[in-house]
């Protein structure tokens, strides 16, 4: 037995080696010199693009890092099921220092864009004394720690307050054929800005991997991308109801699987398989900052919602704010709501106005071992309230439809909790 780790070469090299294994029984340490021989550009451009070995391109991944665009240009990106990588978190970030994306470029849409990040920015101090008032430091508290959780919890409720425009930053660790396969339909996103970005992304990665991004696309082709972008991208149903949870799986066929859940330890994940029983779909409304949240699990379908005003702003962030920051922000609200309505613009380009405290209209579908793993995940105490309560529901649907499953869902009350200070990356001392 012979187990090699080759984690020098590039994307495309590490393809070809594995490439070859398809092709000839030899062991990989010749593969190796095939690489360095031929190189992998001609490689690729023989069997990945000539012959449509599409296969070859998922062995070879790439990481791309991009600043300085909209929370809804990483949403858009993050639409994937098998989308990798990590973004600025407006729960743990100062986020008043960011710049703001305006694609009308009025003074009317400027003074939204303004208005939000004037009230973030000089509420925190307020928000904090309210939060230390609250739950006072404890004599066994660690200061530092106590002033991180202090700050989270600012954010926490001020991020509601912060406009889908503000800029962002995330990664994107792909492989080379996901990667052609999702900027396919980017390229034709309703927002420009995600257009650009796109086709940015695009350009790149051609201009380092050519043999990766040498397809031809037809005519037809890019009027089917272009019609499914325009028509489908977007979830928005008018008349969405607070929650809602239904399943095609017949109950029957769960009772040969009782030992599964009966012997299930602590933590740990029911079986892949499970999943061919059928789907668990639920639909909810919820504020668009923790659908950023819930769209992190990709093991189903997570519906790309649109952000407007419709279904008002989620009553948790104003509930956690002082009385006199609650009513201005009550105020500021209101007076937003009907700026944004005033805007001359599509109704995608609006969502770069809206405050992510809106709620969105949800819709997610997910197999038994997915459904449970993300309601149990999301209902922990240190997951942001507003979806830790929709956990709770999609747990409670849960044990109602399947009472057998024994689910491990975290019910305890809401309470401050220091351990949020410790959520932090630090260089050792």
């Amino acid at each position: 037995m012979k187990v090699f780790v080759y984690d020098e070469f590039g994307p495309q090299d590490t393809a070809m080696m594995q490439a070859l294994y398809s092709r000839s029984a030899l062991s990989v340490e010749e593969h190796v010199e095939k690489v360095r021989e031929s190189g992998s550009g001609k490689f690729m451009e023989r069997f990945y693009v000539g012959y449509g070995h599409a296969s070859i391109a998922d062995c070879g991944s790439t990481t791309i890092f991009i600043e300085g665009v909209s929370m809804l240009v990483a949403k858009a990106i993050q639409d994937w099921p098998l989308y990798s990588g990590q973004e600025t978190s407006s729960r743990y970030i100062d986020m008043s220092k960011q710049e703001i994306i305006d694609p009308v470029g009025t003074k009317e849409s400027k003074k939204i864009l303004n208005d939000w990040m004037t009230f973030y920015t000089k509420s925190q101090v307020a928000v904090q004394e309210h939060i230390m008032k609250k739950y006072p430091k404890k004599l066994e508290e660690d200061e530092n720690i106590y002033s991180k959780a202090v700050k989270a919890r600012a954010f926490d409720t001020l991020r509601g307050f912060l406009p889908a425009g503000v800029a962002t930053q995330f990664s994107w660790h792909t492989n080379l054929r996901q990667a052609h396969d999702k900027l396919v339909f980017l390229r034709k996103h309703p927002l420009k800005e995600v257009r650009d970005v796109a086709e940015k992304i695009f350009v790149g990665l051609k201009e380092k991997y050519a043999q990766s991004f040498s397809h031809v696309e037809t005519d037809e082709q890019n009027s089917y991308w272009k019609f499914i972008e325009d028509d489908y991208n977007y979830y928005f149903n008018k008349d969405a109801k607070p929650f809602s949870a239904r399943t095609n799986i017949n109950k029957k066929e769960l009772t040969r699987y009782k030992d599964i859940f009966k012997k299930r330890a602590i933590k740990t994940g029911l079986p892949h398989f499970l999943s061919e029983l059928g789907n668990i779909t639920f639909e909810f409304l919820l504020d668009f900052g923790s659908f950023r949240d819930i769209q992190r699990h990709r093991n189903g379908v997570c519906r790309m919602p649109l952000l407007t005003t419709k279904f008002g702003f989620n009553e948790w962030y104003l509930n956690e704010l002082p009385e006199d920051v609650k009513k201005e922000a009550t105020k500021l609200i209101k007076d937003q709501t009907k700026l944004i309505n005033k805007l001359k613009t599509t109704q995608e380009n609006k969502q770069y106005y809206c405050a992510m405290g809106f709620n969105v209209t949800c819709k997610v579908s997910y197999g038994l071992p997915a459904a449970a793993y993300v309601s149990e995940l999301r209902s922990g105490r240190l997951v942001h309230p507003t979806l830790r309560k929709i956990a709770h529901k999609m747990s409670i649907a849960l044990s109602k439809m399947f009472p057998d499953l024994k689910l491990q869902s975290d019910f305890s009350l809401d309470e401050w909790n220091i351990r949020r200070g410790m959520q932090d990356i630090s260089s050792k001392k």
